[in-house]
């Protein structure tokens, strides 16, 4: 008689319910489903730089080229009001020219931004930030008080790092 390995499937066999310890969704929701804006921040800490709204969009270049930023959060009087990325700051000059540089900042910011929580998943900070088609996001507290930003680049690259070390346990696991 040969192995039961060698035998082709039952009628039994293929009335029972699969079940599956993995699934795409299982998958692709694992890591980052539980991972929270807070893990990102304590690893590039909570340093945010910051412009005035009647500073002048010269001065806020400036700012991010010293820095080597490609957003500024726009604060007046301890409170956020807005945002300048390089986007506003090209549309800007596009629509005024060299005149542009002279701007103040509040005339090419982004008003009133959408902010995340530090206890937000990070998948959801992925979502909105890929269908508001914007590339940094604020963190503020239950106060609605400044904590820290955000890049698409810090959420890529943390999940990266996730993504390698699912790799690394699956290797290992099948490896012994």
């Amino acid at each position: 008689m040969a192995p039961e390995s060698y035998r082709p499937p039952l009628k039994a066999d293929t009335e029972k319910e699969r079940t599956y310890t993995q699934s795409s969704d299982t998958n692709l929701s694992h890591g980052t489903q539980f991972t929270r804006v807070a893990q990102i921040l304590e690893e590039k800490g909570n340093k945010v730089h910051e412009v005035a709204p009647g500073d002048t969009l010269q001065h806020a270049i400036e700012q991010l080229r010293e820095h080597k930023i490609g957003a500024i959060l726009v604060v007046d009087g301890g409170k956020m009001v807005g945002i300048l990325s390089e986007r506003d700051v090209v549309r800007e000059l596009a629509e005024r020219g060299a005149d542009g540089l002279t701007a103040l900042v509040s005339e090419a910011m982004t008003a009133d931004p959408k902010t995340c929580a530090p206890s937000d998943p990070l998948l959801n900070v992925m979502k909105r930030m890929s269908d508001g088609n914007f590339r940094h996001m604020p963190v503020t507290d239950i106060k609605k008080e400044l904590i820290g930003l955000v890049s698409i680049r810090d959420v890529v690259a943390f999940r990266l790092r996730e993504i390698e070390y699912e790799a690394l346990k699956m290797k290992q696991m099948i490896i012994g």
